[in-house]
């Protein structure tokens, strides 16, 4: 087992799955241990679905919470409903603070959130802003959390749903090839938004031709390699430049 640990600030019941369903397999594939932090169920902003089927709010909230925790397990990851209220989602202290709880509880190695701009969705900056609070907060030893002090673990942006207004660049590609049939099995979970499905599954395809020409011809990659797309918030730390 691996003591390596994975922890994954979503916003919405869904995003850690089409954004960073493949980490999340690939840990677990490794024997990573892997937490997700789903700030929300989504309940407002992305289940169309079910409100134009007449459910209420409550039902809404059981059904997507039944989803992820079907494409967490799918995933191998645990999941942890903070259930904060979306459209908006509102960065708040006590969110933050139970941010900070976790981070101390599942100590990760290495954090992923979204991007820090997304014009189209405001409770997608907030949850990352959270984030990268709590990651500060956690490694302050008078923040008075259970746990010990956090270390400095980097933190890696996935890919927004429109990275062209999002100021997103794909610095870091993540080859998914091995675990991808896992991710569509989570993504399929997710009935609340079908119509992504297949978009997700095309953009892994752009992203793994982008992986193969950046990595070269020599490094046995599959034909159809499938990846994800990530940005660094903070430098990386090394002794060799590779």
């Amino acid at each position: 087992m691996s003591t390596d640990s994975l922890l994954v600030v979503s916003a919405h019941a869904g995003d850690f799955v089409w954004r960073a369903g493949g980490a999340l397999a690939l840990a677990a594939a490794r024997g990573q241990k892997s937490t997700i932090a789903c700030l929300t169920y989504g309940e407002r902003g992305e289940s169309a679905r079910a409100w134009r089927d007449g459910k209420s709010l409550d039902e809404i909230k059981a059904i997507r919470r039944d989803e992820a925790e079907q494409a967490a397990s799918i995933l191998g990851a645990d999941v942890r409903f903070f259930d904060a209220g979306d459209y908006p989602l509102l960065e708040s202290p006590e969110v933050i603070d139970g941010l900070v709880r976790l981070f101390r509880e599942v100590v990760p190695t290495v954090v992923l959130t979204h991007t820090l701009t997304d014009p189209y969705n405001g409770d997608h900056p907030a949850a990352a802003r959270m984030a990268l609070q709590a990651r500060v907060l956690a490694q302050a030893v008078g923040y008075q959390a259970p746990g010990e002090p956090l270390g400095a673990p980097p933190v890696f942006m996935f890919e927004p749903h429109q990275p062209e207004m999002c100021d997103f660049k794909p610095e870091v590609l993540l080859d998914i090839t091995e675990v991808f049939d896992t991710k569509r099995k989570a993504m399929e979970s997710l009935v609340a938004q079908q119509h992504l499905w297949d978009y997700y599954t095309d953009l892994a395809t752009r992203r793994g031709v982008q992986l193969k020409r950046n990595a070269g011809p020599n490094l046995g990659l599959e034909a159809h390699t499938m990846g994800e797309a990530y940005m660094r918030v903070y430098p990386q730390v090394t002794k060799e430049l590779a």
